[in-house]
């Protein structure tokens, strides 16, 4: 049987921190996968919520599990989607159904949007990651371009 997993909106709808105790609580499963995140944690996710990012967290026995950091935006190629900035589960907690439980949040959170895709970028070498993706019908539909300017 599936563990079954609390998931706490840490932002409302408006960007606005609904529960500080757990964006502080999140942190620490947060920055396994975003190590450059800077000292004042709480500051940067203030910003990045600001500008339309909002996070939900899974939690078991009171301890943040999984993160999702995202937002919905509009582009001239999908329309309305819900971008996933970030998408981590504990790494002492892996392949437990974390993943997949915030995954399905953010698709029903997707269609409370009437968003037209949900659409995440994951780094080259996440190969673990890719295959996760993957079985949950996800699809590499372009390639991501950059250029570094910092």
């Amino acid at each position: 049987m599936a563990a079954e997993f609390l998931l706490v909106d840490v932002t409302g709808n408006d960007g606005r921190v609904l529960e500080p105790d757990w964006l502080s609580r999140a942190e620490g499963v947060h920055r396994q996968l975003r190590t450059g995140l800077p000292a004042d944690y709480a500051g940067r996710l203030r910003s990045v919520f600001a500008n339309g990012g909002r996070m939900t967290v899974a939690v078991e026995t009171s301890e943040v599990r999984g993160v999702a950091l995202w937002r919905v935006i509009e582009n001239t190629y999908e329309g309305h989607r819900l971008y996933v900035d970030d998408l981590v589960t504990d790494q002492a907690q892996r392949s437990r159904g974390i993943g997949r439980c915030l995954l399905r949040h953010l698709e029903h959170k997707a269609r409370e949007f009437q968003c037209d895709v949900l659409a995440l970028d994951s780094g080259t070498q996440r190969t673990d990651a890719h295959r996760f993706y993957f079985r949950e019908g996800l699809v590499i539909p372009a390639f991501s371009f950059r250029k570094t300017l910092k």
